[in-house]
């Protein structure tokens, strides 16, 4: 018989469903192309591609019409990032989305110019 102290979760809490459960028990993405700030944009509409995840459709809705980060579909969806990267690797092996890597700088700025530009905050 179960006794007041072996609930160790409230209903409020909802279900309890460990991370590695919506990936398919996969913990490391199929590629390593993602990072938190790699964009992503759908390729195709959810309907086209049938027999995908929940998460999966979630993904590709979020990324309709416009890119967003990995970071950003993590939040949105309320998963880990590692997560959202296994099932982003599962859409790029299906041709469901696009990926973009952020726009690198060319160089690093000149330290002269921002020396010179804290110096002119300074005079104000």
């Amino acid at each position: 018989m179960a006794g007041p102290d072996d609930t160790w979760w409230d209903e409020d809490a909802g279900p309890i469903v460990r991370s590695f459960a919506r990936s398919g028990g996969r913990t490391r993405p199929s590629r390593d192309e993602f990072n938190l700030i790699t964009l992503i944009l759908s390729a195709t509409d959810d309907s086209a591609l049938p027999g995908l995840e929940p998460e999966h459709t979630g993904i590709l809705r979020l990324c309709t019409g416009r890119p967003l980060s990995v970071a950003e579909i993590a939040a949105k969806l309320d998963l880990p990032p590692t997560v959202v990267k296994v099932l982003l690797g599962d859409l790029l092996d299906l041709g469901a989305i696009h990926t973009r890597a952020p726009i690198a700088l060319a160089e690093a700025p000149d330290i002269h110019v921002l020396q010179a530009v804290l110096d002119g905050i300074r005079r104000l």
